[in-house]
């Protein structure tokens, strides 16, 4: 979703290049339904609430934080609202490419590695 050409907001984007892999925080856990989120005021609240109430938390305790908030945060940019997923690989994003860049990066990344590590394979 960090390209040029994603149908998401703007906030979403900046969220993502602004993050490093340790801004990242896993959810859920006491019910079985793990998540790994970007962290923001609603994730903070999940995370209190699984604190105080363990194994005894329920999907009601963080319905606010987690029901029906993506189209609120993707398409308005409403960053705090709730807990989006995001990877650890959001550290790794330093831009925001077309998807032609992006492709194209991909492609001469891969071929460089393929080009350097693989010498002796390819010549021979």
């Amino acid at each position: 979703i960090a390209t040029k050409e994603a149908p998401v907001h703007e906030n979403v984007k900046q969220a993502i290049l602004a993050a490093s892999e340790l801004d990242t925080r896993l959810v859920m856990r006491p019910l079985r339904n793990t998540e790994r989120v970007l962290n923001n005021a609603a994730v903070e609240r999940i995370v209190e609430k699984e604190k105080a109430l363990g194994d005894k938390l329920t999907f009601a305790d963080i319905i606010d934080e987690v029901a029906g908030v993506y189209p609120r945060i993707m398409q308005n940019g409403e960053m705090d609202l709730g807990a989006w997923s995001c990877g650890m690989v959001a550290g790794l994003i330093h831009d925001i490419p077309t998807c032609k860049e992006l492709i194209d990066r991909i492609m001469n990344e891969a071929e460089e590695i393929i080009n350097k590590r693989f010498a002796n394979m390819l010549a021979g």
